[in-house]
């Protein structure tokens, strides 16, 4: 069976204000207030928890203080936690997109290096969670993209065969995994970091997902 495997934060839906909002809470507790901004800082936060609060250390002028970067870490998560889905949204079409491909006899599955008990809350109050066959977050497995055995292991658990998948995602990790894995990728554009993706080589580039199918079909074949 063929796999259509999607990465999550940036891809499927815009996480970046929760995750700004939960970053912003930890510079709160350290007396600095909001350091990072929801708009201009979204393609940061789309990179994860380390990185938006490595940014905001920056700012502050303690770009090498580690040290509180491992300890706010947890704090975010549990901020986030608790303010999963305020501000985010599925990008248009998304689910649309999902459930065409899974009519024309496709798998898809989700790949993301979001925890997975976060991906799983996310989704499910996004009401979509049992829309994908698999869903592997950062910490299913004792790997995680850009290595490829996580895409494998996620286009396995949909049912899928590994060699005959497709990833669809929005960062160079996922150029990476695609690359790592010899399988096709094709990167979003409509994203905060849209205007650098196709400077990453993908197989192809998705500027709405109206058009996934069709190149699905182009890039993996009909099913």
């Amino acid at each position: 069976m063929k796999t259509v495997v999607f990465d999550l934060d940036g891809t499927l839906a815009d996480t970046s204000g929760d995750l700004i909002a939960a970053a912003n809470a930890c510079f709160r507790d350290m007396g600095e207030g909001d350091v990072l901004d929801a708009k201009t800082d979204a393609g940061t936060a789309l990179k994860g928890g380390r990185a938006m609060l490595r940014l905001g250390m920056e700012r502050l002028g303690r770009a090498d203080d580690a040290e509180t970067i491992d300890r706010y870490y947890p704090m975010l998560l549990e901020a986030y936690g608790c303010e999963i889905d305020t501000h985010t949204v599925l990008y248009p079409g998304a689910m649309e997109a999902v459930e065409a491909l899974k009519a024309a006899g496709y798998r898809v599955a989700i790949c993301t290096n979001k925890p997975e008990g976060l991906a799983h809350t996310l989704l499910t109050k996004l009401g979509v969670r049992d829309a994908f066959g698999a869903m592997v977050g950062a910490d299913t497995l004792a790997i995680r993209k850009p290595d490829p055995e996580h895409l494998f292991e996620t286009a396995r658990r949909a049912g899928g065969d590994p060699a005959l998948c497709l990833l669809v995602g929005d960062t160079n990790t996922d150029r990476e995994t695609a690359r790592a894995a010899r399988v096709p990728c094709v990167l979003v554009s409509f994203g905060p970091s849209g205007d650098d993706m196709a400077a990453l080589g993908p197989e192809a580039l998705l500027d709405h997902y109206d058009d996934l199918p069709d190149i699905v079909t182009r890039l993996i074949g009909a099913v």
